[in-house]
C-alpha cells in the first residue's frame, strides 16, 4: 500500500471530521509588541466550523511580509487546561527557557499556536465531557485535534508571511504526540521535533501505562492498522528529531528502541538515514539543556 493510502487510512480512523475544503477566516485579529521585542498578532479563527480556536502568530520585530519558515508549535497537556496556547510565549515547567515563542523569533522564524480542544479559552467543559459527547455524534476528541492542526498549516499556507517551503512542527507531551501525528498525516510540513511523548502504544500496554495519557490520546480501532513506528514512517525521509527521557514513564524504553529499529530500516530504504534521529537522555518527562541545543541546531539545520 502507498504511503497516499496509508495517510488516506490514518485519517479515516480520527472520526467524522468536518470537511478538509471548509473556507477558513479569521474572525479577530489584534496586534501587540511582546517585552521580548517579537510581533504578537492575537487571533479567532473560523477552523472548523464548530466552535473559534484562539491563537497566537508570533515573528521576528522588523520583518514585515518577509516570508518566513515558519513553525507550528503544539501546547502540551500536562493536566494544566488553562495554559494552552499562552505555552508558546510563557513557557511551562517541563521545558528549558526561553519559551519557544522568543527562541525561534530569535532565529529569524515565525510560529503558530492554537488553544486545542478544551485548553485555554476552549476550556469550557471538562476533557472527560468532551470526549464522551463526541463519540455518541461519531466523532474522535483526538481527530478533532489534529484536524484544528491541519487546517492551522492550510491558514499559515496562505499568509504572506509565511514560507510554505519551510515549515516545521515541535511540541513536547501532548504536543510531541501532534507533532509526529500532524507531520506523517500532512506532507507540507519539512521538519518534525518531538519532545518526550514517542510512545510505542504496545510498549505502554506492557508496562501497564495507559492512564499515563489523558482520554484525548484514545483512538478507536487505532492498533487493528497501524503502530506508532507505522505512523512515523510516514514521516519518512523528510527530517524527524526525537527526544527522550528514560525515566519517563510515557515512553517506555524498550518500545524507543523498537520505533528507532523500524524507523532506522526506513529511512535507510529511502536513502535517508541522516534525517532520522532518536536522543535520549537519563530524565524523565521533560526538556533539558542539552535536549534545546539539540532541538535548535535541527531546526537550524532543517528549516
Amino acid at each position: 500500500m502507498s504511503d497516499s493510502s496509508r495517510r488516506a487510512e490514518l485519517y479515516g480512523l480520527l472520526g467524522d471530521l468536518p470537511p478538509r475544503d471548509r473556507p477558513i477566516s479569521v474572525l479577530e485579529r489584534s496586534v501587540r509588541t511582546a517585552d521580548d521585542g517579537y510581533v504578537i498578532e492575537d487571533l479567532l479563527l473560523d477552523l472548523n466550523g464548530i466552535e473559534p480556536v484562539p491563537a497566537y502568530f508570533v515573528k521576528p520585530a522588523g520583518s514585515g511580509d518577509a516570508a518566513l519558515p515558519t513553525v507550528l508549535y503544539n501546547h502540551a497537556h500536562g493536566g494544566d487546561y488553562a495554559l494552552g496556547k499562552d505555552e508558546l510565549t510563557e513557557g511551562r515547567t517541563a521545558l528549558q527557557t526561553p519559551p519557544y515563542a522568543k527562541l525561534l523569533t530569535d532565529m529569524g522564524c515565525a510560529a503558530l499556536c492554537m488553544d486545542t480542544w478544551v485548553f485555554g479559552k476552549r476550556h469550557n467543559a471538562s476533557e472527560s465531557s468532551v470526549f464522551k459527547r463526541m463519540i455518541w455524534h461519531g466523532q474522535v476528541l483526538w481527530g478533532m485535534m489534529v484536524y484544528d492542526s491541519i487546517r492551522g498549516i492550510d491558514y499559515l499556507c496562505s499568509r504572506r508571511d509565511v514560507d510554505a517551503g519551510r515549515l516545521g512542527t515541535v511540541g513536547i507531551s501532548m504536543g510531541s504526540t501532534m507533532a509526529w501525528w500532524v507531520a506523517a498525516l500532512d506532507e507540507r510540513v519539512r521538519t518534525c521535533v518531538d519532545i518526550c511523548c514517542l510512545t510505542d502504544f504496545h510498549a505502554l500496554i506492557d508496562a501497564g501505562g495507559l492512564d499515563g495519557h489523558g482520554i484525548y490520546y484514545y483512538v478507536p480501532r487505532l492498533l487493528r492498522h497501524f503502530t506508532t513506528a507505522r505512523i512515523n514512517a510516514l514521516i519518512a525521509p523528510r527530517a524527524h528529531l526525537s527526544l527522550a527521557g528514560l525515566r519517563d514513564t510515557l515512553t517506555p524504553p524498550a518500545g524507543l528502541e523498537r520505533i528507532d529499529a523500524e524507523l532506522r530500516q526506513v529511512y535507510t530504504t529511502h536513502g535517508a538515514s541522516e534525517r532520522w534521529k532518536l536522543l535520549t537522555y537519563d530524565v524523565g518527562h521533560e526538556e533539558t539543556a542539552e535536549m534545546r541545543r539539540e532541538i535548535v541546531q535541527f531546526l537550524r539545520d532543517t528549516l
